[in-house]
């Protein structure tokens, strides 16, 4: 069985691993975005 603190632990991993993904999905997604926007304005 698991113990109390692997549990924590482990659940402290997923959210860092999380916050890492969902942050760098968000930087890509404002980069295309800001992309987007320039392309539009050079027209």
């Amino acid at each position: 069985m698991i113990g109390g603190w692997a549990f924590v632990l482990a659940a402290y991993a997923v959210a860092g691993v999380g916050t890492v993904v969902l942050t760098l999905w968000s930087i890509a997604a404002l980069r295309r975005a800001e992309r987007r926007a320039d392309a539009l304005r050079d027209r």
